[in-house]
């Protein structure tokens, strides 16, 4: 269903919506800082390089690694746990099972306007920002989930599994936004990267689950929280929330971008000449303008002609007398 969805609404570059308010796409593009409508695509080259030789881009690769350890704990063992630890029919305590996400539903809205008004009131510079929720996220769920896993009170664990869960959620305004941060041209290439290692922590956790909950579900949720702390230490040193060099255009796009920039301003502002014009006949002065540039009428075989007598008195055709006619 959601490919389906997305294959009809999704688009390459915000140019190419057809829907999209010409205001919506200078504002994105702006942001952007590229105007991604007049840049060939020849042109926009990935620095595949750059990528993998920075710190900041590994800082959210391994953020989401974490991040994806404990998503798909719960994914795949919850509901084992709910059974195995705390007795719970999941068929019957839907609520129960449902609370953790429904806490991080809550907590994901309130973390993101917190971090944009921090940042819109110059209160924190980006880079703190995001250490502050993204570290401050992975610690408190990381704390929470040693309370799950040396919890002896099924209400204990409950309430520390939902807290750890919905902590998580103050993470998504750290390193889920912060491909847009350090370059926003290749955000989504960046995202794409991040998330394809994330899935990879699925896989990890899923047969060390396996191999681990027969009778040791502590472990499980112990390594999940030193998992998380690993995550906070390497964000909380080599993220930044900084637009990095790599990720400006080079001196080629720029120039490309500058010249079309300036054929579509001179096709806006380039001034007409009028020509003269005897009645309704041809003219002799007359100019063509195109995307800024100046076509003469010398260059064809042209002459003066009138198709009608010249205009007289207050009217064009005609004279007074002609009024009745």
């Amino acid at each position: 269903m959601w490919f389906i969805v997305w294959t009809f609404v999704g688009y390459e570059k915000p140019c190419k919506h057809p829907r999209i308010s010409e205001e919506e796409r200078m504002y994105i593009e702006k942001k952007i800082n590229e105007n991604t409508s007049v840049i060939s695509n020849k042109l926009l080259k990935t620095p595949w390089k750059a990528f993998f030789t920075s710190l900041p881009v590994y800082a959210i690769i391994v953020a989401n690694f974490c991040r994806s350890w404990s998503f798909y704990l719960l994914i795949t063992s919850q509901p084992k746990y709910f059974k195995d630890v705390l007795q719970f029919n999941i068929n019957k305590s839907a609520l129960l099972s449902a609370l953790p996400h429904l806490m991080m539903t809550v907590i994901v809205p309130i973390g993101g306007h917190t971090a944009d008004m921090l940042r819109r009131k110059e209160i924190l510079s980006t880079t703190t920002v995001r250490k502050v929720f993204n570290c401050g996220g992975f610690g408190m769920e990381a704390v929470f989930l040693l309370g799950v896993a040396f919890s002896q009170s099924t209400t204990v664990a409950l309430t520390c599994l939902t807290l750890a869960v919905g902590m998580s959620g103050f993470a998504i305004s750290g390193f889920n936004v912060n491909h847009l941060d350090i370059a926003p041209r290749y955000a989504s290439i960046l995202m794409g990267l991040s998330n394809g290692v994330g899935t990879l922590s699925g896989i990890c956790c899923t047969v060390t689950t396996e191999l681990l909950t027969k009778e040791r579900w502590e472990t499980v949720f112990l390594i999940a929280s030193l998992v998380h702390f690993l995550g906070v230490i390497f964000y909380g040193i080599f993220a930044s929330g900084e637009k990095q060099s790599w990720a400006d255009p080079t001196p080629e796009e720029e120039e490309r971008r500058k010249s079309l920039h300036s054929i579509g301003a001179s096709m806006v502002s380039a001034p007409t000449t009028p020509g003269k014009m005897t009645s309704y006949g041809a003219t002799t002065d007359s100019h063509m303008y195109q995307y800024g540039g100046t076509i003469d009428n010398n260059m064809f075989q042209t002459k003066e002609e009138f198709v009608q007598v010249e205009a007289k008195g207050d009217y064009l055709n005609g004279d007074i007398k002609d009024r009745d006619m």
